[in-house]
């Protein structure tokens, strides 16, 4: 079987990680014939080396065999040169299906190719929705499920919210909780990440006088274009993030979108509240996650990561795809006016939030059951 996965994020840098070990795994076990060939296509959405490559040495995965080189551009530009360079990759390779995973522009690319030459999709994280169709990322999740054959959920919220779009199994369609891969590869690099990563000995030699010499900090990340192109809400973050320093350090990695935003709008933070550095890899973001006081971002991923180390997690958006975390006590949408930011982490030592579930998001084994589903259907 010959299958093409398409990523171009990083996100989905980490969630490929699981599942090629997986394949590797079946494919040791497999006769000859029944293996699986993945044959890996980057778009090359991400291309700083903190957030693409990085990634592939700390993750050990295969080089691959394509990289389209898109690079930057609108949505449209994007997505439009992803389409034009995908469609001959397939035609050549003529694949048995193609994956692609989250929900970023390499995902509708790749699913929008692939639908058109009568490819299976393979969606991993599907059924993911916020119901906020103003989010490039919404309408990404929306097309990409609807076009693909199996749609593979990491949780039951998933599930039923393609049920209540129409799609179910049968008919064609496979659609399947298997649990979150993501989970997969916390895992398994987090021990990894515990011995590799020096971050908070080099943040220390980088802010001598800071507090970080004792992991009592917040850590914050920030991307998502509602809250870094529009100068308002940035500026109200970057308040409070100012406001809530005071008292305990925040540490800020800065993705190269915020940078660019920040530097545009002219709102570089002042005194020696934020310490800002440079994108950090997967495995020094794990260990400054597990080690923070408590997390700020308006990430998914992050949120979920938050949540499996027991960090309490404040998201910096007036909606969130996992729903399970807010539920749990563990996360708390604060949106991105600076007062309820500040008044919401001064009281995170008064709050308790009930014990973690297990299971929400599987049980790690959510990249075993894809390859066995794929061998068994695909």
């Amino acid at each position: 079987m010959k299958i093409v996965t398409v990523v171009g994020a990083r996100p989905q840098f980490i969630k490929v990680g699981a599942v090629c070990r997986a394949i590797e795994t079946y494919n040791h076990r497999a006769s000859l014939k029944n293996r699986i060939d993945e044959i890996l296509v980057h778009t090359g959405q991400h291309y700083d080396y903190f957030m693409d490559k990085v990634f592939f040495e700390e993750l050990e995965l295969p080089k691959p065999v394509y990289h389209l080189g898109v690079g930057s551009g609108s949505h449209a530009q994007q997505t439009g040169m992803m389409l034009e360079r995908l469609e001959p990759v397939l035609e050549k390779e003529k694949p048995d299906g193609v994956v692609v995973y989250g929900d970023t522009n390499s995902t509708l690319a790749g699913a929008l190719t692939a639908a058109k030459l009568n490819i299976p999709v393979v969606h991993v994280e599907a059924g993911l929705r916020s119901y906020v169709r103003s989010m490039p990322e919404e309408i990404n999740r929306v097309v990409t499920d609807h076009l693909s054959t199996f749609l593979f959920c990491p949780t039951n919220q998933a599930v039923k919210n393609l049920a209540k779009e129409g799609i179910k199994a049968g008919g064609g369609k496979i659609v399947r909780n298997i649990g979150d891969v993501m989970y997969d590869s916390l895992l398994y690099y987090s021990k990894v990440a515990e011995k590799r990563s020096t971050i908070l000995k080099d943040l220390d030699f980088l802010a001598p006088n800071s507090k970080l010499r004792t992991p009592n900090y917040y850590l914050v990340t920030l991307h998502r274009a509602e809250n870094t192109d529009n100068p308002k809400k940035l500026k109200s973050i970057l308040k409070a993030l100012n406001e809530i320093g005071k008292k305990i350090p925040v540490v800020l990695p800065l993705h190269p979108r915020t940078k660019k935003m920040i530097h545009a709008f002219r709102l570089l933070p002042r005194g020696r509240s934020i310490t800002l550095i440079d994108p950090v890899s997967y495995f020094d973001m794990l260990s400054l996650e597990w080690q923070a006081k408590a997390i700020l971002t308006d990430s998914g991923g992050v949120q979920k990561e938050a949540y499996w180390f027991g960090v309490p997690c404040f998201t910096l958006r007036e909606e969130t795809e996992w729903v399970e975390t807010v539920r749990s006590g563990w996360n708390v949408l604060v949106g991105t006016a600076t007062e309820m930011i500040v008044e919401e982490v001064n009281a995170l030592p008064r709050k308790k939030p009930s014990p973690r579930s297990k299971g929400i998001f599987g049980d790690g084994r959510a990249s075993r059951r894809i390859v066995q589903t794929l061998t068994e259907l695909l």
